[in-house]
């Protein structure tokens, strides 16, 4: 199954190609929260949180944005949900179960499932909110990630029935759910962990607009208010009997205009939890009197060396990539440059991704080794001497001068030729020109999917028709036998076997490199030292539900 993955975080990267993998956690679009409304956190242990106006309504098929997405998986729960590591964990489901080829599947669900208002949630709960989710005349954003599903093309059709329901779905039971395929598709059981695949009450469809201004979910949290552009309350759902029990009193979601304005509300005392640190504060945070936190998290950086460059096809361009990956001091440049706030790439996914690897046969093209590079570089120019620079784009307004002087640096110094940055003044400009093919260089990209799965990763990147505009492979790199080997970890039926294949997959890439990995941008967070706990979930986001502040 190809090209069919959607995740705001996954099209968010087309916008900011150029800008920090965590760009989307650090975004504000909100005046500051003042000092009043936090100041009193510890009261009935209600946590106060950072955030920003989210994009639009409290509808799970309809939120694109990392601001949205924080709170609508708060007040709604899907059929699975994930751990720190990323490992699957059921929640309304109690088994996925594939046929032979992953291109059907049963959905069992657990009994007594109610939403926060007492609605019954059924088998035909699901199938009416994927089904709206997915048809057109409903204009959800996150329709096209139910593209997987058979019946979806039937159901794009903008001024069509708006009831009309998904054919590969049908509801045996209460209980049981059989979904149908459009393809084999492996990673099912995960991505149903979108927040797309969330389900809606009854009342939701009366007027979809304004139940996104009052929600009614099934989630570990309730909607007490929201006042918009300054804060979002949430308060613990009593009928709520899934994996995520609240133990806290509530989460308040404080709204900022500026990561700045919020952090210093942190180191006032005004701020419980701020879940991603501003540039101007990385060097520094760790030695305030905080807790702080900074380790691996789902966002994979790279830089993309389109196909069709000079010099970067055939045997020479798989030289020179290899050369160059070897030039790259990745290590020093996380330590004096990022201030540890990277961790250096073993593979094409991210730590917190079912299949995660550091072992990798190929992997070691990673370590820097300036005189391989040159021996590499120079075997090149046996073939085709090299002439002009090398550039590496990136955006004036990404804030990621710093490091891209850093690594063309490292590239001038280990192989002896000019590598410079290549600027365009804006993320918009650079995505347009990666997009029409016309950026003429290299150039960085950043890479997150929402359920933490390798497909989320490798197909939308790297597959052959994610090319040419059609996903996130910008450089339009093709490989049959790429391809081939991510048709059979799609057809496979364990997610064991299918990683087997997804690593045969990346040890191609390593071979191809059609992107040179650099390293996955650390989740970088803080909190008061008044709070109790402080957990992250496979996003790099805190783990809402566990945190406790002390009285």
């Amino acid at each position: 199954m190809k090209n069919s993955s959607r995740t705001f975080l996954q099209r968010a990267a087309i916008a900011v190609l150029a800008a920090s993998a965590m760009t989307l956690s650090g975004c504000s679009s909100g005046p500051s929260a003042g000092a009043s409304a936090s100041a009193s956190s510890s009261a009935g242990n209600i946590v106060t949180v950072n955030n920003v106006e989210p994009a639009a309504g409290l509808i799970p098929s309809n939120t694109d944005d990392l601001a949205g997405w924080k709170v609508v998986t708060q007040l709604y729960e899907g059929l699975v949900t994930f751990d720190a590591a990323g490992k699957l964990v059921y929640a309304d489901a109690t088994s996925i179960t594939p046929n032979a080829d992953a291109s059907e599947y049963t959905i069992k669900l657990r009994s007594g499932l109610v939403f926060s208002d007492g609605e019954k949630i059924t088998a035909s709960t699901y199938a009416k909110s994927w089904s709206f989710a997915a048809n057109a005349a409903n204009g959800q954003l996150g329709a096209a990630i139910f593209s997987t599903i058979k019946g979806y093309d039937a159901l794009q059709d903008e001024n069509g029935d708006k009831n009309a329901q998904l054919s590969g779905l049908k509801v045996v039971d209460d209980t049981t759910l059989d979904v149908t395929l459009a393809a084999p598709d492996s990673s099912f059981p995960y991505k149903v962990g979108d927040v797309a695949f969330l389900p809606l009450p009854a009342s939701a469809y009366k007027d979809i607009d304004a139940f996104g201004e009052h929600p009614v979910g099934n989630g570990p949290y309730k909607l007490a208010s929201w006042s918009h552009d300054k804060e979002i309350k949430l308060v613990p759902n009593p009928r709520y009997t899934g994996p995520r029990k609240a133990k806290n009193g509530g989460v308040t979601y404080e709204l900022y205009t500026s990561l700045d304005a919020a952090y210093s509300d942190l180191l006032a005392g005004n701020l419980d939890v701020l879940d991603s640190i501003p540039s101007s504060a990385l060097k520094t945070y760790s030695k305030e009197q905080l807790q702080t936190v900074s380790k691996p998290g789902p966002g994979f950086k790279s830089f993309t060396i389109p196909q069709n460059m000079a010099h970067f096809s055939g045997k020479e361009g798989k030289l020179r990539r290899a050369a160059i990956a070897h030039a790259v001091d990745r290590e020093t440049i996380i330590k004096k440059v990022l201030y540890g706030t990277a961790t250096k790439a073993t593979d094409f996914t991210a730590p917190t991704i079912a299949g995660y690897s550091k072992i990798l046969a190929g992997e070691s093209v990673l370590d820097y080794d300036a005189a391989q590079a040159k021996k590499l570089w120079k075997q090149a120019d046996a073939i085709s001497p090299w002439e002009g620079t090398f550039r590496l784009a990136y955006s004036a307004d990404s804030g990621n001068k710093p490091w891209i002087d850093a690594i063309c640096n490292s590239i001038t110094n280990a192989l002896g030729i000019d590598a410079q940055p290549l600027i365009f003044s804006t993320s918009k400009e650079l995505s347009t020109a990666i997009h029409n093919r016309t950026v003429g260089a290299a150039f960085i990209q950043g890479l997150q999917s929402d359920y933490p799965h390798p497909e989320g990763y490798l197909v939308q990147a790297y597959d052959s028709a994610s090319a040419d505009g059609k996903g996130l492979n910008n450089g339009d790199y093709k490989s049959a036998a790429f391809d081939a080997l991510i048709d059979q970890a799609a057809r496979q039926t364990t997610l064991d076997g299918a990683i087997g294949y997804y690593h045969k997959a990346e040890e191609l890439l390593f071979e191809d490199l059609p992107v040179i990995p650099l390293w996955y941008t650390n989740v970088t967070a803080a909190s008061g030292k008044q709070v109790g706990s402080l957990s992250f979930n496979y996003m790099g986001l805190p783990d809402y539900y566990k945190l406790t502040v002390k009285g």
